[in-house]
């Protein structure tokens, strides 16, 4: 019998130089829709190259195998499948080689943390770093003579159509201020309709500025600035974004970069990434930790905080406030990261956590209801459910106690007791279900979604002793038995006469935006485990049992479908697993409740081997601001949370020998491995005293406690 054991232990805190093994191009080719350009952790603007402004391939402005460069934008979303973003593109031009301005030599692109360099083929040198909220560019001229085209028109485009020319922005008030700077403001109606000031800032003056002729439904300027460099020729520019006011913009440039100290600014975002990502220290072979490290650095970027320095915003009512602690968060993607990515930034982030939700609190205020899925602090409403509920009692079973639980409570109901687009709460409530013919698509999602978020209001109202609520919540959480075919033996779309909807096929994907039906990015089979986030009782009793729910398991892992449509969530394949969307995620882990636990640590080896890598095609699927990547982390680690709001993280498979995470209050939380092989499969878990645990997990309060237990996990 060999033993191996997972080890929990207060250390003395040591730091590497985790930085240096995050590869940047991860993700940038394919479908993982990342960029390679510097953030900060959490920053507010992402400086980097543009390829396209339009399309599936580049969401984020970059495509990893492109060749064309529109120029250098300042915000960007990371590893989404929409676009939005694209603010302030500015390209330099050598003029002796004008035609020449939008290429580059691919063999000179340099990414690493907080730091973007490339050489274009008109032998202009383009680096790039930034603080929080303020971009700094430095170009490297052949000569003296030096142009630096100004689009603010440019953005990342919503439409994937590359016929249509719909201009991003409706609305400017662009001011020359002097030679060197330009200020103003820009309205875009994108994937969100949304207002963003800025204020560019040349180290030296143009001498000539010329605006370029308008496109038909262009409403911002173009400029082509002429410039005569001093004798190193190097030009520096700034770029601070705000959402609040030129004036805020100009604050947060003064506050965070008053000088023109290129590599002090890029040092000093190197520092701060140091701090979050030596968080975590593994020992893996080379490969393993740059994907890793990788894997963290992309869970950092995002959401980010857009709230200036003296702590303004504009909220989603389009009204100017002051965040609490100055932190206001946008880019949450909600849909995506309530199950794995926000249950470990409570772990690795527990400073964020509190505004995180504060600002969900504030958004319901103004909208009625709590986020969707919000940019530049505004809704899109992408994506079903309103996960922010479990969010929010996530960060409340665990201990989060920096907002008003009544407030948050309230919020949750109103938001699932008032009706609001995607939630339509007089039909839910009326039939038990939302019936496939009373609203447009995605009927047995929708249903499936609503019962997880109404099970966590259900919870946290009774852990606020509100029993009423808690009563009516819980019976809505069973809504999923409602839509239950016991003949097929999946979830199914039904109509408000109690018709099942025909023909049926489990192996049929759907999408809003691709293919409407009763699933969201996902099929019958791929939707049949909602449930099991809250309610693995109840699904194991719909299945007549546990022998029949092992069964099922297995069923899903080897049933094989021909041609699987990416854009349909169909990615990453094993079986009808598909890891390349966010609904399989928690799925492996659901062995842990089998007959057959094993077989779930060897899809998990499997996953990781085959669907994760060092190179920039590594990541199959979009990264979806961090949730691909939190997957990978946590399951590195060794469990992952099948329920994320429960605070308990499931047993899988640790894939390294030892990993280290170092908490607050200079407490560390390590799990070894002993006689580590990567394929090694684990099969009890035992206590230092040598009790068995009786469940399949370890609780977040576990791992923030740290201490000296042992659990060590046998192999016969």
């Amino acid at each position: 019998m060999k033993i191996f054991t997972f080890l929990i232990f207060c250390s003395t805190i040591t730091f590497a130089q985790n930085s240096k093994l995050v590869n940047v191009f991860i993700g940038t080719d394919g479908t993982g829709h990342t960029f390679p350009g510097p953030s900060m952790p959490f920053g507010m603007v992402q400086p980097g190259p543009d390829n396209k402004d339009y399309g599936w391939d580049h969401t984020s402005g970059y495509q990893y195998n492109d060749t064309i460069l529109l120029g250098f934008s300042q915000t960007r979303l990371s590893g989404t499948g929409i676009s939005e973003m694209g603010d302030v593109l500015l390209l330099p031009i050598n003029p002796k080689k004008e035609q020449l301005k939008n290429a580059y030599y691919k063999n000179t692109e340099i990414g690493k943390v907080g730091y973007y360099a490339l050489t274009k083929k008109d032998d202009v040198k383009v680096e790039l770093t930034c603080s929080e909220r303020v971009a700094f560019h430095q170009y490297t001229f052949p000569d003296n003579g030096a142009q630096v085209y100004v689009d603010l028109q440019h953005g990342l485009r919503f439409l994937f159509d590359e016929q249509s020319q719909q201009g991003l922005v409706i609305e400017s008030d662009v001011k020359i201020e002097n030679n060197t700077t330009i200020s103003g403001f820009c309205a875009t109606q994108n994937w969100v309709s949304r207002k963003y000031y800025f204020t560019i800032t040349f180290d030296q003056p143009f001498i000539n500025l010329n605006h370029l002729d308008p496109k038909p439904k262009d409403k911002a300027p173009k400029y082509l600035l002429d410039f005569t460099l001093a004798n190193n020729k190097i030009l520096k520019v700034k770029i601070a974004l705000s959402s609040v006011a030129v004036d805020g913009a100009k604050l947060n440039m003064q506050t965070e970069i008053p000088h023109w100290n290129f590599e002090k600014v890029y040092q000093s975002n190197l520092a701060s990434w140091e701090t979050y990502l030596d968080k975590i220290n593994i020992e893996a072979p080379l490969k393993q930790m740059e994907i890793f490290y990788t894997s963290l650095y992309h869970l950092f970027l995002q959401p980010s905080n857009i709230a200036d320095v003296d702590g303004k915003y504009r909220g989603v009512d389009d009204k100017i406030a002051i965040a609490p602690n100055k932190a206001y968060y946008s880019t949450l993607s909600i849909w995506d990261i309530y199950r794995g990515a926000f249950p470990l930034l409570q772990i690795l982030a527990p400073e964020r956590i509190d505004d995180i939700v504060q600002t969900m609190l504030i958004h319901h205020k103004a909208k009625g209801f709590l986020p969707i899925w919000t940019a530049w602090g505004q809704d899109n409403y992408c994506m079903i459910g309103n996960h922010a509920i479990p969010m929010i009692l996530s960060a409340y079973q665990n201990g989060f106690n920096g907002f008003d639980a009544n407030e948050a409570l309230k919020a949750m109901v109103e938001t699932s007791t008032v009706s609001h687009i995607n939630s339509d709460w007089e039909l839910y409530t009326h039939y038990g279900f939302y019936p496939f013919d009373k609203l447009d698509n995605e009927a047995v999602s929708r249903t499936l979604e609503s019962g997880y978020d109404d099970w966590c209001v259900a919870k946290m109202a009774a852990k606020l002793g509100e029993k009423e609520i808690e009563y009516k919540f819980i019976q809505r959480a069973t809504y999923y038995q409602n839509i239950f075919d016991y003949q097929t033996q999946f979830f199914r779309g039904r109509d408000s006469k109690g018709n099942w909807r025909a023909p049926f096929n489990p192996l049929l994907a759907t999408s809003p935006m691709n293919n409407p039906g009763d699933y969201t990015e996902a099929n019958a089979w791929q939707y049949f485990w909602t449930p099991t986030q809250y309610d693995i009782k109840g699904v194991t009793e719909l299945l007549s049992g546990k022998n029949n729910f092992t069964t099922k398991l297995n069923d899903f892992f080897t049933t094989h479908a021909e041609n699987p449509n990416k854009f349909l969530g169909q990615e990453a394949m094993i079986g009808q697993y598909a890891h390349g969307n966010e609904p399989s995620h928690h799925i492996i882990y659901l062995y842990a409740y089998s007959n057959e636990p094993k077989k779930g640590q060897t899809y998990i080896h499997q996953v990781i081997n085959e669907f994760h890598n060092n190179t920039p095609d590594g990541m199959i699927g979009n990264d979806d601001c961090g949730q691909m990547s939190a997957w990978y982390i946590l399951s590195t680690l060794g469990f992952y949370p099948v329920n994320p709001a429960s605070g308990e993280f499931v047993f899988g498979s640790p894939q390294v020998n030892k990993a280290t995470i170092h908490l607050s209050n200079n407490k560390s939380f390590s799990i070894h491995a002993n006689n580590f092989s990567e394929q090694a499969i684990y099969n009890e878990v035992r206590l230092l005293n040598g009790n068995t645990c009786n469940n399949p997990f370890i609780t977040y309060q576990e791992i923030m406690e740290g201490g000296n237990l042992i659990f060590e996990m046998t192999s016969k």
